[in-house]
């Protein structure tokens, strides 16, 4: 009988520990709230921009001083346009009027010596 009684109090033991183990689990799987997402992937061509009709302006006052570079993009829709003067130089911010490039060279300020070359970069 003290076995019986045993055996009971053992299974009854583990039924209140399945319990509390079941129910702390529970406890622990909230749900999430996940937004809408979008995801995807394509492809296209890129092509590339013609500068022509470069013109460099000087610096009135110092004409080894670079103040401006101008030039003509095409084609014209650009949202953003950057110039560089030399490998390791600046970049300069530019803007476009309906193709009509200007870039202010004058901060860092160019100087003609150091324009080694011009890197344009056009992004649409």
């Amino acid at each position: 009988m003290h076995r019986r009684r045993n055996r009971r109090g053992r299974t009854l033991g583990a039924l209140i520990v399945a319990g509390v183990v079941a129910s702390s689990a529970y406890a622990f799987t909230q749900s999430n709230t996940v937004p809408a997402t979008r995801a995807g992937d394509g492809n296209s061509a890129i092509s590339g921009y013609t500068a022509t009709s470069v013109v460099y302006s000087l610096n009135a006052t110092n004409p080894q001083n670079l103040d401006q570079v101008a030039f003509t993009l095409s084609p014209t829709a650009t949202t953003t346009v950057k110039v560089k003067l030399a490998a390791a130089g600046s970049w300069y911010s530019c803007t476009n009027s309906s193709g009509s490039v200007t870039c202010a060279t004058t901060s860092p300020q160019a100087t003609v010596a150091a324009a080694t070359e011009l890197t344009v970069v056009a992004v649409e």
